[in-house]
């Protein structure tokens, strides 16, 4: 008898089951199981819980007979009713929770992880190398691209450089209010869908289950087809715009010209090679710019990856990492996505698009989130679940590494050299969000000061032992002997505690 396959709800491509390379049989039978301990566990953004279980249901009805499909309480109950007694094969899981789970049970065969470009292996030999501890993500980076050969001429990156955030960084033209680019590929909601919303609506009616946000229609691929389909558009209508101005942020185009791939990539819907490859073909080709390529394939093979591997490099400890000390609690008005509760028209129209989409892009989620997260000092174990359960391409391996490492500065230093955060001149450059607020980028103290502006200053304040010895942020941290209204400043921030700004 053929051995089945279990096959996880971020497992859905077809090279999970791809009989290659230690793979299941190619007649095995696949087992799925829809375990609604998941959404009792977290209060996930109900779009994302739409589009996972539209996905999975999807990647069944394909299957077909192949596949036993389970919806039970847990994953134990499911896979009793499914196959009884193993033997089982599994690909390697995307969270350590669920690796602890295949591994505790008897007879099941854990197959090498899909849906990366650098094998676990070959990582820690990278990394041990470099002895461990400050492993750049720009280094980890050129390895990889040399490795996979990808925006190479012979042995010189493509181009000429390495990296082109120079010409990717310009802020949105003034007074345009968008970008006008191509619109991104949109999927037509299907009975599938239907059927998905008419559950999640009984669950929250009947088994006390609950969600955040909002489930409009839904905007992310749930099948390969549909996946291809975006990853098409998107590399021969967007791709071509999306360099220059990948970290801008315009209050009336909250997409600009990113891919949106993210959640098919994190489905296992999309292969990160073929996306890199097909953005390549696009450049040498001439029907894109090199910058624009390049900023594409260093998000995919450059920060992505990179967030992978560390995830499994650094271990479990690194969840529990807090070297700024923060304990704050998430207060309630973020927590339950109350946009219309916020002063500061940044954060309001960034929560509204996370409470209406399940989605921003990167610099949203940084430079004003995870920015304002940091300066309030929250914890940070809290924040990483917060965007685990919000954000529809959020999961463990993705949200630990991004949020705690880099978002705030939790681990010390380990994984980037300074905290991303920044005042609202910042915002203001890179934005036109500012102009309408009844805040000023400018004034830090009084009622128009700005809270990004003033929370920057008090951030540094508050850690300023720390940081004062950080090359990248000495010259910051000397300006709080400038601030004349230094004391001022604290109190007012003292005052206004977490209440919405």
């Amino acid at each position: 008898m053929t051995v089945p396959h279990w096959l996880f709800g971020d497992q859905l491509g077809p090279a999970f089951l791809s009989p290659g390379e230690g793979g299941p049989a190619r007649d095995a039978p696949v087992v799925m199981i829809e375990a609604r301990s998941v959404f009792r566990r977290r209060r996930f953004h109900r779009a994302k819980a739409h589009l996972v279980l539209s996905a999975m249901r999807h990647r069944a009805a394909e299957l077909g007979d192949r596949v036993r499909y389970v919806r039970a309480e847990t994953y134990r109950e499911g896979l009793r009713e499914a196959v009884g007694r193993p033997p089982l094969t599994v690909r390697h899981p995307t969270s350590r929770a669920a690796l602890g789970l295949v591994r505790s049970l008897s007879g099941v065969t854990v197959l090498p992880p899909r849906g990366f470009l650098v094998p676990q292996e070959d990582f820690r030999a990278w990394a041990d190398g470099h002895g461990g501890q400050r492993l750049l993500q720009e280094d980890f980076y050129r390895w990889v691209r040399r490795g996979h050969g990808l925006l190479m001429d012979a042995d010189a990156p493509a181009g000429g450089r390495w990296n082109h955030d120079h010409d990717n960084r310009e802020p949105p033209p003034k007074g345009a209010g968008t970008l006008g680019a191509p619109a991104p590929y949109r999927p037509r909601e299907d009975a599938v869908d239907d059927e998905v919303r008419e559950d999640l609506d009984r669950w929250e009616r009947e088994d006390g289950i609950r969600f955040v946000g909002r489930d409009g229609p839904r905007l992310f691929p749930a099948t390969r087809r549909e996946a291809l389909a975006a990853l098409d558009r998107f590399v021969e209508r967007r791709l071509a715009g999306f360099g220059p101005h990948e970290d801008a942020m315009l209050a009336g185009d909250p997409v600009l010209s990113h891919s949106l791939l993210s959640s098919s990539l994190n489905l296992g819907l999309l292969d990160p090679l073929e996306c890199v490859e097909r953005a390549e073909r696009a450049w040498r080709s001439g029907e894109v710019p090199v910058n624009s390529a390049e900023g594409f394939v260093r998000q995919i093979a450059g920060w992505r990856e990179y967030v992978w591997q560390l995830y499994w490099y650094f271990g479990e400890d690194y969840r529990h990492r807090n070297a700024l000390r923060h304990h704050a609690p998430l207060p309630e008005w973020f927590l339950e996505l109350d946009a219309d509760a916020v002063g500061a028209r940044c954060l309001s129209t960034v929560l509204a698009q996370v409470r209406d989409t399940g989605w921003t892009h990167h610099i949203p989620r940084l430079m004003l989130l995870g920015s304002h997260a940091l300066q309030r000092g929250w914890d940070p174990a809290a924040v990483t679940d917060w965007f685990h359960r919000c954000f529809v391409d959020g999961y463990d391996w993705v949200m630990l590494p991004n949020v705690v490492g880099m978002s705030q500065y939790a681990d010390g230093g380990r994984m980037t050299t300074k905290p991303y955060t920044s005042g609202g001149a910042y915002v203001n450059r890179m934005s036109d969000l500012c102009g309408p607020c009844p805040y000023r980028p400018t004034e830090r103290v009084g009622e128009r000061a700005c809270p990004f502006t003033a929370g920057y200053w008090a951030f540094l304040h508050r850690h300023r032992a720390r940081l004062e010895g950080n090359q990248r942020m000495t010259r910051a941290v000397r300006g709080l002997d400038r601030l004349a209204d230094l004391d001022e400043l604290l109190r007012q921030e003292a005052d206004r505690g977490d209440g919405p700004p």
